[in-house]
């Protein structure tokens, strides 16, 4: 049975855009549902999909490349409201007859659009002089306009910055209405969305956790399922969405690897077995991880150990438990459209640490119910489900763990040095209010060491870097700009606090250049 949500979605077609995942993120704000594909997504399946609206993406390349990349032509002709962004305008006017070319100066960043009809696109916006600031970024413009649309707007560099074509219900911009930088853009989004293809905004949390609930239901049937429990906003949410509508069919494991943060694998029992009564299995490995790593010094050999000692140990205690039909794994939107993308996956920084293995290895059917959701989706849904807000808004954790947060080799000593650290610093965080406001806040331990006095004497011991950075959603991100009272007081409890640290640093790098992590 489908719910209401599914009749009422907005199809995204992906030509290479590097903020294509920003468009769906703004029309799932507006509580509509949406999905990406690639651009050459066949008729049969954009007809199948049904969507109540198109959007094609920017992208990349110019429309007059040779082996430009294009939708079905026939998309044109189905009677669907459809939205050209950037590169989705150019590839509008071509098909129907305009011109486009290499613009004399091309148009990157802030800009000043005039808006000539407030009507459908600019409906209800706040203007200042009919102007408003938008985001351009692209070096090709339509030099003559196709036959029978009309002019919305224009900046001085681009004459034509919004047309439409009233009869075929046919839109498209310049600018990109989907990035912070355009001001009301998600406003430009509704207005096509809501007003333009008539969409109910009944995407909500709710009515995700009832559907998937049905689906979940209807696709396990009497069998077993096992899920990898790591304490994550993830998987702790797959955990309660698969145990509310399977119950007792539903088995967790939690491995604790000797990696986690300090009173982490009591959390996460007491609040699984205890509180939300989950048939949950805990595996003590701290033993066999702190001894597969002793003298590992470089990052990727530490991440490779570690995943696939994980994967042993899973699959030992698979075979103590019985026979499973399922595995539930916490796959979200981001991954999905990564996989599907039509430029296929991105460049690999580092080495993957998920159980993507596991399937193939132990024959199990799939299941991920968050695959259609984005980061503060799966929140929203956690927090539908009644999960802890310690649990819910906890910042993202690596799977390695603290592996690659103790630089180069790993003694326990070192591990429980770091975990101190780490407390004290997260626990300051939350006495400020701080901690909601930052994406990523944790101690990393440095393989140096530094002079200092305490007291009356010299010391040479242990160097804590401090990180934190804010950010919308990892791929980016800058260093917190934490008030120096609040750093001085993490600064003052780790020396005073953790034995073995004389000195706190603060990493005030960006990403790019620097990644989050340190390892």
């Amino acid at each position: 049975m489908k719910t209401l949500f599914q009749n009422e979605k907005i199809l995204i077609l992906d030509f290479g855009s590097q903020v294509t995942q920003l468009i769906a993120r703004r029309i799932r704000e507006s509580h509509v549902y949406c999905e990406i594909h690639p651009y050459n997504m066949p008729l049969k399946d954009i007809k199948a999909f049904n969507p109540k609206g198109i959007i094609l993406s920017g992208g990349p390349s110019s429309v007059y490349d040779v082996n430009a990349p294009k939708p079905p032509d026939e998309i044109y002709e189905l009677g669907i409201p459809i939205l050209g962004i950037c590169y989705g305008l150019q590839l509008i006017a071509q098909h129907f007859g305009g011109h486009v070319d290499k613009a004399a100066e091309r148009e990157y960043g802030r800009a000043e659009l005039s808006i000539l009809n407030e009507e459908d696109l600019f409906n209800k916006l706040q203007l200042s002089k009919g102007r408003l600031t938008v985001w351009m970024s692209h070096g090709d413009r339509i030099e003559h306009l196709p036959e029978d649309f009309e002019i919305l707007a224009r900046t001085d560099n681009a004459p034509v910055a919004a047309i439409r074509n009233r009869d075929k219900n046919i839109y498209a911009i310049q600018f990109h209405p989907e990035v912070a930088h355009t001001d009301q853009g998600k406003d430009i989004l509704k207005n096509f969305i809501l007003k333009i293809c008539d969409v109910q905004p009944v995407w909500t949390p709710l009515n995700f956790v009832e559907s998937q609930l049905e689906k979940i239901r209807e696709k396990v049937g009497g069998k077993r399922v096992l899920c990898g429990l790591s304490g994550g906003v993830d998987s702790s949410v797959v955990a309660l969405l698969l145990h509310k509508a399977i119950g007792d069919q539903l088995t967790c494991v939690f491995v604790n690897n000797g990696l986690l943060r300090l009173h982490e694998a009591e959390d996460v029992q007491r609040a699984f077995r205890e509180h939300f009564k989950i048939n949950l299995v805990y595996v003590d490995a701290e033993e066999r991880f702190l001894k597969a790593l002793e003298g590992v010094v470089d990052p990727e050999r530490k991440r490779k150990i570690i995943g696939n000692l994980f994967i042993d140990i899973f699959e030992d205690e698979a075979r103590k438990l019985g026979e499973f039909e399922f595995l539930a794994q916490g796959t979200l939107y981001p991954d999905v459209i990564e996989s599907v993308s039509f430029k296929g996956p991105s460049a690999t920084i580092k080495s993957h640490h998920n159980v993507g293995g596991l399937p193939e290895k132990m024959h199990f059917k799939l299941i991920e119910p968050l695959r259609e959701l984005f980061k503060d989706e799966v929140r929203e849904v956690g927090f539908q489900l009644g999960l802890d807000e310690k649990i819910l808004h906890r910042h993202p954790f690596p799977g390695p763990g603290l592996a690659i947060r103790v630089l180069g080799d790993i003694t326990r000593d070192k591990l429980d040095t770091l975990r101190k650290a780490d407390y004290i610093a997260i626990e300051e965080l939350r006495n400020h209010g701080l901690y909601r406001k930052i994406w990523q806040a944790f101690c990393v331990l440095l393989p140096v060491q530094s002079v200092g006095v305490m007291g009356d004497e010299r010391t040479y011991e242990n160097t804590i870097v401090f990180r934190a950075v804010t950010s919308l959603d990892g791929m980016t991100a800058d260093w917190a700009h934490i008030p120096y009272n609040v750093l001085s007081r993490i600064s003052n409890r780790i020396i005073n606090e953790v034995n073995g640290v004389n000195r706190v640093a603060y990493d005030i790098s960006s990403k790019p250049p620097a990644t989050i992590e340190w390892e």
